[in-house]
């Protein structure tokens, strides 16, 4: 059967981004369907039904309302939905699960992943991306989306995260490099490389990285987290933080110049440091946010103390964009297995953040609001 290339709806307009705020307190989370196949419509179902016992804020589902209703009569779960706009989501969200059509529907069987169902997948995220960059929505959440799926059908991005950036990019407004961060309420941490080798981290981890790094980091927990001063603690590559350059150069050379780079602009940073003394409780009450220097330096110690909170949150972006802090979970779609708390975790967190930004420009005043709009107006 050939396999269809998912082609991305046009990209929002320049002006669209550019005057782009976050929604105000009354427009409702977004949440894309993500891989049909996988426990992401498990989860959005399972998240409205506990919304009751456990705080979860209004959201509606981009995506095909038929994939949802296959779902729940699966797993046997009573979740009324209701094709609906943002600007009635909030109203309808006690009553009903609230759907906003979007592209093509998706034949999808639980843990039965196939390409066919990318356009449905990406239909879905861009709807989303929509909304949002419309300021319809105040906050993305992403249900995760399986790359080998993606890739298989002609989808050209790593994953979410760099798709939403070059999504920005071609509205003209360029995002800064966008930067994964795990936060729990326990440890948030930053990987600086993500999704490589290890044996290529040595060669992408440079001076630049690290201080843009550092710099998007610091200014985002200022701005959305409300950190006034925000403390941020690099690990060192080598063990023991390369033992003053006896076991490797990296955390000499590289690592320990960008921390000095980010203190002379103002931002509190200290390292290298041994990542193995780092995430011990006395330890994490002295900084803010770990920066690892590889993927599993910092997700695993984040993944064992916190891995149903976990929320994996993009910084950098001219959006807010939370996901759950895992997979698609092929293995338990459609079984009622899968747990929806760090989902719920994802939406209760782009609330918080949605809510602050909103407050941060209220306080700056209508005056600060239109010379922001003024200066994101001009393309890039």
């Amino acid at each position: 059967m050939p396999r269809p290339s998912p082609t991305p709806s046009p990209a929002p307009s320049p002006a669209a981004l550019s005057a782009h705020r976050s929604g105000p307190r009354s427009a409702p989370l977004v949440l894309s369907l993500g891989e049909p196949a996988g426990i992401g419509p498990d989860i959005a179902l399972a998240a409205w039904a506990r919304r009751a016992a456990v705080e979860v804020p209004p959201f509606l589902v981009a995506g095909d309302l038929d994939v949802l209703a296959a779902r729940a009569r699966q797993l046997g779960l009573a979740v009324p939905l209701v094709a609906a706009a943002p600007e009635e989501a909030a109203g309808r969200f006690g009553e009903a699960l609230p759907v906003f059509p979007a592209g093509p529907s998706a034949t999808a069987t639980p843990g039965r992943p196939d390409a066919s169902s990318a356009p449905c997948v990406l239909a879905s995220l861009d709807a989303a991306l929509g909304l949002v960059t419309s300021g319809r929505a105040a906050a993305l959440v992403t249900n995760p989306l399986a790359k080998s799926v993606m890739y298989a059908a002609g989808f050209a991005f790593p994953g979410h995260t760099e798709y939403l950036a070059a999504r920005a990019a071609a509205a003209g407004l360029p995002a800064p490099y966008p930067v994964m961060m795990i936060w729990s309420p326990l440890l948030a941490v930053v990987p600086a490389t993500i999704h490589i080798p290890y044996r290529d981290v040595p060669r992408q981890l440079t001076y630049d990285l690290l201080v843009e790094t550092g710099r998007i980091v610091a200014r985002d927990m200022v701005r959305r987290f409300g950190i006034a001063r925000p403390r941020l603690a690099f690990c060192g590559l080598n063990p023991h933080a390369g033992e003053d350059g006896t076991l490797g150069s990296e955390d000499e050379n590289v690592v320990r110049p960008a921390v000095a780079a980010l203190r002379r602009e103002g931002i509190e940073a200290t390292g290298p440091l041994p990542a193995d003394t780092l995430f011990h409780p006395e330890a994490r009450a002295g900084y803010d946010v770990a920066v690892g220097m590889y993927h599993d330096q910092v997700l695993i110690p984040a993944k064992t103390l916190a891995f149903h909170e976990g929320v994996n949150v993009t910084l950098g972006l001219p959006f807010i964009r939370t996901s759950p802090d895992h997979g698609t979970a092929f293995a338990i779609a459609g079984t009622g297995r899968a747990d929806p708390s760090s989902l719920m975790a994802a939406l209760r967190l782009a609330r918080r953040l949605a809510d602050a930004e909103d407050g941060l420009r209220r306080q700056d005043g209508p005056d600060q609001e239109s010379r922001d709009q003024g200066r994101r107006a001009v393309p890039a």
